[in-house]
């Protein structure tokens, strides 16, 4: 992990304390999942899940994988997916990019670029772009599925294959696209899922 990353992740461990005891308690959730899958010896898969694949949900598979990685917790694959699947919006490109994320745009013929991102040098990069929640790309059975925006949530009782679902919704930055508080709404929200992805492997 870079030295910028690393000093991010304890920066945001010394923010605990600012999430709410209610998403402590659905991030503990998640951590007995995960002990659960751990306990089975199996691979905990995660698969973060919003309407478009656009934001929020790759915020929170990057930074489920980088608190994994981080902790040093073994057995952990995360995923990303949308109920329709659009284009990881630039500007949450360019929050990751300002915390200190190698990224790197790889050319498409389409709208829908892929992105390589890595938090460390000798890692394998990870493939961001966005799809549905059901690509090929995707597990198909046995994953937790988190759902990180209301919209989702409600428009997708069921989610065909997971055994275990998880609904963590946060304020989609999309709502200040173009206006003043752009840039700052879309850093606290990667901010945020950062912190409460740390706290949630913290407790494993």
């Amino acid at each position: 992990m870079n030295d910028i990353i690393m000093h991010l992740c304890q920066a945001l461990e010394q923010e605990f304390d600012d999430i709410t005891i209610e998403r402590k308690l659905k991030l503990i959730e998640l951590s007995d999942y995960i002990i659960s899958r751990k306990n089975e010896e199996e691979i905990a898969r995660l698969v973060v899940i919003c309407t478009h694949n656009s934001r929020r949900s790759h915020m929170g598979q990057i930074w489920a994988q980088v608190a994994a990685d981080y902790y040093g917790i073994s057995k952990i694959k995360t995923f990303s997916g949308g109920i329709e699947a659009t284009a990881l919006n630039p500007r949450a490109v360019s929050a990751f990019k300002k915390v200190g994320f190698d990224v790197n745009s790889i050319k498409n013929d389409d709208d829908n670029h892929r992105y390589e991102l890595r938090w460390s040098e000798d890692m394998e990069a990870y493939q961001a772009f966005s799809k549905r929640y059901g690509d090929t790309s995707n597990p198909s059975e046995k994953f937790a599925a988190i759902m990180v925006c209301t919209s989702a949530d409600e428009g997708c009782p069921i989610i065909t294959g997971c055994d275990f679902r998880l609904s963590l919704p946060y304020e989609d930055p999309k709502a200040y696209d173009d206006k003043g508080l752009e840039t700052e709404m879309y850093d606290e929200r990667l901010r945020q899922i950062g912190r409460d992805m740390l706290f949630c492997f913290s407790q494993i």
